[in-house]
């Protein structure tokens, strides 16, 4: 019983949309009036500024971190659920019902769930997403690239149980599927780049 029941907690507490809350208590506005419309850190970031945006990220990364925590502790460190979870969250983050399903592109509750789930292979994928941004100045780009490669950087460093190797599958999938309109962008050479600040 406390496996499903750490899913659907897991899925309530990724849905939590602090990008919208924050901007709605910091400016009284609708962040998904503004920008890309996402309720993300990155449009956070560029429609309310660096203060909102950095909070955004760290209580994103936060709530997947808990998240995952609570089931692994409501489950006594079963695998199956805890890993089940870490996607559960993403899914609420992305999809949140508290929000008629329409949220962020979960790329910051991706690192929170699995830097508690798989430490060494987000911090492997991290470096890559570090370079490429770097590089591009594309975020959008850099965690395309990192949650592609991320199933493959868990089965080469941990060899894990398969339910962890089903949840970042479905990370993958999930994350990049989320960006497919940055995909498009990306291809006509429309993409935002990256500035650490209002932009709009």
């Amino acid at each position: 019983m406390m496996g499903p029941l750490s899913i659907l907690i897991a899925y309530l507490v990724g849905g939590i949309p602090f990008g919208l809350i924050l901007v709605r208590i910091m400016t009284g506005k609708d962040v998904r009036q503004s920008g890309s419309g996402n309720i993300g850190a990155t449009n956070v970031l560029r429609t309310t500024g660096r203060t909102a945006g950095v909070l955004t990220l760290v209580l994103d990364i936060a709530k997947a971190i808990f998240a995952v925590w609570l089931a692994d502790r409501l489950t006594h460190d079963a695998v199956l659920w805890t890993s089940f979870s870490a996607l559960a969250v993403l899914i609420g983050h992305a999809f949140p019902v508290w929000l008629n399903f329409k949220g962020g592109k979960a790329v910051a509750s991706f690192a929170g769930a699995f830097a508690y789930l798989t430490p060494v292979p987000l911090l492997a994928v991290i470096v890559i997403f570090v370079v490429l941004v770097v590089w591009t100045r594309y975020l959008s780009l850099g965690s395309i690239v990192a949650a592609g490669l991320f199933p493959l950087a868990c089965w080469m460093i941990l060899h894990p149980e398969w339910p962890v190797l089903v949840a970042a599958v479905g990370a993958a999938v999930l994350i990049i599927w989320r960006h497919r309109s940055n995909i498009e962008r990306i291809r006509a050479g429309r993409e935002n780049v990256f500035r650490f600040g209002r932009t709009v």
